[in-house]
């Protein structure tokens, strides 16, 4: 048989400091009564020892739950009397430590479930776990039980991440700090702007190694306080931005890799080459873009669109097709048509219904006389086409790799950019050599007839030194971009109460 006290002492054993005197079942609550186990205490005040007691009080705190109901411990605890004249705690309540704590009305294990849980999910979400778990208190119970937890010992790391997120999209923004090797949050600080991030760099020195975006700002800042400090871009946003300046080019290439397509006709097209044509003999006068755009009451972008387009087909668009029920009957109704011309639509349409067709009659009448059903050109988006420029070519499928060669085989300018992908991507895998590589990439790129790759790689030029270290080091930005995913999961689960201080603390406690 199990004796009664070992069985107490099993269920309760986070109250082995206390001596249980009593369990009560009080319905939907147990109570406990204990008291402290004596001997001599320290006083507070002066830490001298002491046994003198003064009087006796009764304090009810939360326990954990046990089988899902909640548990409230009534302790007596002592008041002592420190026997030291003088001392500015002539009297004090005896503590018991690890179990009960001052001022606190739940035992340290039952607040640090409660800080477990709102760690993860805050206040609101957290109320609503908490009951299921045998533990009954408020939102803004759980935030306090937040709050209380201690921050990490702030540690300037050798190589640092910084990035920034936004508090409100558009308005108002704050950098994160954070540790690039292993990912360890350092700090987070409203603003973005290059004072604050100078202000905090200069308050927190010691990185060898600072890990950033392409931002300006924040490049001027570490130059600023910490000169000595190695910046190293990110190689996301450098094939990011390489993507961008792709996209564009194969926008103002759709004339060439979509040869089938004719040039547009009408009001608008005329309107189009008449503008391209003053841009461009307006900049054959030394004029400059701005002052074009005011003379031609144009938009500043659209001034430089037309000046970099060397010819009107530069500035053709492949239609924008989307998917349609009819595609899958494509090569059928193309057979029908070359066996008989003359097929009524009607005819047609009963006969891809007989083959699952689910779409209307007027779907049919438009694929047909867009010309999607005779023309044997791809009907590509820009960005679709740009997509399988920067696929690599072993992931890519049979049709995708034909389209590739035909799209690379389009001009020289597409075999050119088709190049220089292939051999900028080989960098982004870090070595040594890639510092004279991106020097030789840099001049061939800028060498080619591809205007919105010279802006890629002016922007590369500007910040040469971080570019280079982002292809010869093997630091990157990726974990202060994963930190910046969970926060936005986080803003999200606090919607409505999310306080920059909250925000804070919920960010560096992850």
């Amino acid at each position: 048989m199990i004796d009664v006290t070992e069985l107490v002492r099993t269920v309760f054993s986070g109250l082995s400091a206390l001596v249980i005197e009593d369990v009560e079942d009080a319905g939907e609550v147990v109570c406990v009564r204990a008291r402290t186990r004596g001997g001599a205490v320290a006083c507070p005040g002066c830490g001298t020892q002491t046994a003198r007691v003064h009087g006796y009080h009764e304090r009810t705190v939360a326990d954990v739950p046990v089988g899902g109901r909640r548990v409230v411990v009534c302790v007596r605890v002592r008041r002592m009397r420190c026997p030291v004249p003088g001392c500015p705690r002539q009297t004090f309540r005896e503590q018991v430590p690890g179990v009960l704590d001052r001022y606190q009305r739940r035992t340290a294990r039952l607040a640090g479930q409660v800080s477990a849980v709102g760690r993860e999910l805050a206040g609101r979400a957290g109320a609503r776990l908490l009951p299921a778990l045998g533990i009954v208190l408020s939102r803004h119970t759980a935030l306090r039980a937040l709050l209380r937890i201690p921050l990490p010992v702030l540690a300037v790391p050798r190589v640092l991440g910084i990035d920034d997120f936004a508090l409100r999209r558009g308005l108002v923004y704050a950098t994160v700090f954070i540790d690039a090797e292993t990912g360890r949050r350092v700090d987070v600080v409203p603003g973005r702007t290059a004072e604050v991030t100078e202000k905090w760099l200069l308050g927190h020195p010691g990185a060898e190694v600072v890990c950033r975006d392409g931002s300006g700002a924040y490049g001027e800042a570490v130059r600023q306080a910490l000169p000595g400090a190695v910046q190293a871009g990110d190689r996301w946003h450098l094939w990011h931005g390489l993507g961008e300046a792709v996209r564009k080019e194969v926008a103002a290439h759709c004339a060439c890799w979509a040869k089938d397509m004719p040039l547009q006709e009408g009001k608008r097209a005329a309107t189009t080459a008449e503008r391209r044509q003053q841009v461009h003999e307006l900049r054959a006068q030394n004029v400059g873009l701005l002052d074009c755009a005011r003379r031609l009451n144009l938009t500043l972008n659209t001034v430089k669109r037309y000046d970099r387009a060397s010819q009107p087909q530069r500035l053709q668009r492949v239609p924008k097709y989307r998917p349609t029920l009819v595609d899958p009957h494509r090569d059928y109704l193309r057979k029908r048509r070359a066996e008989e011309p003359g097929a009524p639509v009607q005819q047609l349409l009963r006969e891809i219904r007989e083959r699952g067709y689910q779409g209307s009659s007027n779907l049919l009448v438009r694929y047909i006389n867009q010309g999607r059903l005779d023309s044997d050109r791809p009907h590509l988006s820009p960005r679709q086409a740009s997509r399988i420029l920067l696929t690599r070519p072993d992931r890519l499928t049979g049709g995708q790799a034909e389209t590739l060669a035909r799209i690379e085989a389009a001009c020289p300018e597409m075999t050119a950019l088709t190049a220089l992908i292939r051999s900028f991507a080989g960098m982004l895998t870090p070595a040594r050599e890639n510092d004279a590589g991106l020097q030789r990439w840099i001049t061939t790129a800028g060498e080619a007839d591809l205007p919105h790759l010279h802006s890629f790689t002016r922007g590369l030029d500007l910040d040469v030194q971080a570019v280079t270290a982002a292809l010869t080091l093997p630091y990157h930005n990726g974990r202060t971009e994963g930190v910046n995913n969970k926060t936005k999961m986080i803003k999200r689960q606090m919607y409505g109460r999310a306080g920059f201080a909250l925000l804070r603390h919920r960010i560096l406690l992850g």
